[in-house]
């Protein structure tokens, strides 16, 4: 195969690509001319080639271009994989120690950030199969293990188990996988395809209500064992309370 025909082969890859996971999408012509991600991860190919055979600062600017070209910022030194897909893309930022491994998805606003000032691994390791929804930050030296998926506006400092999904600040997991043969979902447009994944705060506040509903039944059966009529009173008054509180879902 012919340098002429890789080029071409490769361009046809990151194409398809985009027809694989954005619905949206009506020809390739359309992918060509109108795709800031598409347009993004071409300029990154050069730069890193660049980058690689020493000639850092001519990379460094073809990295600055593409940035203002498309609005997506990607250190030429960042190690991308096939398959990879930015959404939308403005407002991405991928440092320079990333790596990213094969069919990997971003939206818009996600930063693969570093947290050290040090020279060395200073930012995120992303595995196969993984999607980062809008906003999200992975920052440091972790690792996102194969086919994780990070929800919209997570911050993720910890490392995350294949297969699990995570939310919030900072990312707690509220979906892991059940085992090793558990079949993935093809695609999850911005990681949230589960329409009934548990909110982390409801979850621990009910929990609580749980908790004091059942200290104040304990506290009532030692007072009944006392004084009778006064543990009927003390109930009464702990039940309407208790009434009284808001449920786990009406809290804001």
């Amino acid at each position: 195969m012919t340098r002429c025909e890789a080029m071409f082969k490769s361009l046809k890859r990151e194409i398809d690509v985009v027809f694989d996971r954005d619905p949206a999408v009506r020809s390739r012509l359309e992918v060509i001319l109108c795709y800031p991600g598409f347009h993004a991860i071409l300029i990154y190919r050069a730069a890193n080639w660049l980058w690689r055979r020493d000639v850092k600062l001519l990379g460094r600017w073809v990295s600055h271009l593409g940035r203002f070209l498309t609005g997506i910022e990607i250190h030429p030194g960042a190690t991308i994989g096939r398959g990879f897909f930015i959404d939308h893309g403005m407002g991405v930022v991928i440092g320079e120690t990333t790596e990213i491994a094969d069919n990997v998805t971003l939206y818009q606003g996600v930063t693969l950030g570093g947290t050290s000032w040090e020279k060395g691994k200073r930012h995120p390791t992303v595995e196969t199969g993984t999607i980062v929804g809008a906003g999200a930050k992975v920052l440091g030296p972790i690792t996102v293990g194969r086919d994780a998926r990070i929800g919209s506006n997570a911050v993720v400092v910890k490392d995350v188990p294949s297969g699990a999904t995570v939310v919030g600040i900072p990312a707690r997991i509220v979906k892991a996988r059940g085992g090793k043969d558990e079949e993935l979902p093809r695609f999850d447009a911005y990681a949230m395809a589960a329409s009934d994944l548990p909110d982390p705060t409801t979850r621990i506040v009910e929990g609580l209500l749980s908790e004091v509903q059942r200290l104040s039944g304990r506290i009532n059966t030692l007072e009944a064992s006392l004084d009778p009529e006064r543990a009927a009173r003390a109930a009464d008054d702990g039940e309407a309370r208790i009434h009284r509180l808001p449920a786990a879902g009406d809290r804001r």
